[in-house]
């Protein structure tokens, strides 16, 4: 699993024109799967993620985690994450997982984060086509693979 990780003022997924889902401060996650993934990869990162040091303490420094915070979490799917750019200049997919094997491992990060958080968070819909707005807080952003762990 591959997530971008972005800490927000605010984030939000529209989609057909609609707002489908927003959050306030927090973090806006965009996760690309593959199909070496397993739970073993959800409970790590979704773990990892609910307890990365981002957010200021009193004095200023990045020391608070979302959880610390009571920030809020948008989940993202997106399969582009797993783009491989070394042939030509047509980015190729290959590694992220068809709809069969991905569909249940997102859900299954959702309640893994819902959980791991304590409170439901935000999401996309896997597959459909999605406007993602946010004010990203810093700038902040992380990008956390699993396949990377040590």
């Amino acid at each position: 699993m591959r997530a971008v990780i972005q800490r927000v003022h605010q984030a939000s997924v529209e989609i057909e024109g609609r707002e489908h889902s927003s959050i306030g401060r927090g973090l806006l996650i965009l996760l690309g799967i593959e199909d070496a993934d397993g739970l073993e990869d959800i409970e790590w990162l979704s773990g990892k993620i609910i307890n990365l040091r981002v957010f200021d303490d009193p004095d200023g420094v990045m020391n608070l985690s979302v959880k610390q915070i009571g920030g809020e979490v948008l989940l993202v799917s997106q399969f582009t994450l797993h783009a491989s750019t070394k042939k030509g200049n047509r980015p190729s997919y290959i590694r992220a997982s068809n709809p069969e094997k991905a569909i249940p491992l997102y859900e299954q990060m959702i309640l893994q984060l819902q959980g791991d958080l304590g409170q439901i968070i935000g999401k996309g819909i896997f597959g459909a086509h999605m406007q993602v707005a946010l004010i990203n807080d810093g700038p902040v952003t992380i990008i956390i693979d699993t396949r990377n762990r040590e």
